[in-house]
């Protein structure tokens, strides 16, 4: 087993794990709103320090490089950038609706539900949803069979599918498309399980890369709305 830090810092919550070999992972987990960045590298100092190991001792780095919030996905990518770099240590890139995808596999309810068809959509702010659409596989992490998309959340395409999941579910409940299959709008992105369990089979499949190729994922290019253009979405939207 290797010595991988993940780290996540695209949503609400601060995520930070240290998984070293076979010993059981570290983590440091908080919902934190905007206080990602004073908590992010003293728990990275904290981890490291506990279990006696320096930078150069990690294999990867793995870090969520969203879609998500603006600002922390910076924050993750720009910390990591300067964690790896000195060691010239490799990265893992990890997709955070792939994280979540990879966390909902562990939950009580997808064991009992065993869907072979589901979503992970999360808020994207705005009025709109990022979402993606998964297939099971037996012995191996879900595959994402869609391209991620940004839509409004009646938009969304839940055809053939059992299962939907995300922060989406409970902030646009309402505005969502009937559906008759099961909902968990309570799952959120975690180091210790989604994002770490993505980085081993990266690293398991020799999909890391260089530090300096390392960049946010951008599903969204525009972050602001102009006066007009939120006045004329909430009049489409009723």
């Amino acid at each position: 087993m290797a010595n991988i830090l993940a780290i996540d810092t695209s949503s609400a919550w601060c995520s930070v794990a240290l998984s070293l070999g076979d010993q059981p992972p570290s983590l440091k987990h908080e919902a934190v709103s905007a206080g990602a960045s004073q908590l992010l590298l003293p728990w990275v100092d904290s981890l490291l320090g506990d279990a006696k190991v320096s930078l150069k001792g990690l294999d990867a780095i793995a870090v969520c490089i969203g879609p998500g919030a603006f600002t922390g996905v910076r924050l993750g990518v720009a910390a990591v950038q300067g964690l790896a770099i000195s060691y010239d240590i490799p990265v893992i890139p990890v997709c955070s609706l792939d994280s979540i995808a990879a966390q909902l596999t562990q939950t009580e309810l997808f064991k009992s539900l065993c869907p072979q068809c589901f979503v992970i959509a999360i808020d994207a702010r705005m009025e709109e949803i990022y979402w993606a659409t998964y297939e099971t596989q037996p012995n191996q992490l879900p595959k994402r069979v869609s391209p991620i998309l940004l839509s409004r959340p009646e938009d969304i395409d839940l055809a053939g599918v059992q299962l939907l999941a995300g922060s989406a579910v409970n902030v646009y409940r309402d505005r969502l498309p009937k559906f008759n299959g099961s909902l968990d709008g309570d799952i959120s992105i975690s180091a210790l399980v989604g994002v770490l369990e993505c980085a081993e089979q990266a690293l398991q499949e020799g999909l890391v890369m260089n530090v300096r190729q390392l960049e946010p994922l951008y599903v969204r290019n525009k972050v602001v709305l102009t006066t007009a253009e939120r006045i004329e979405r909430n009049l489409n939207n009723g």
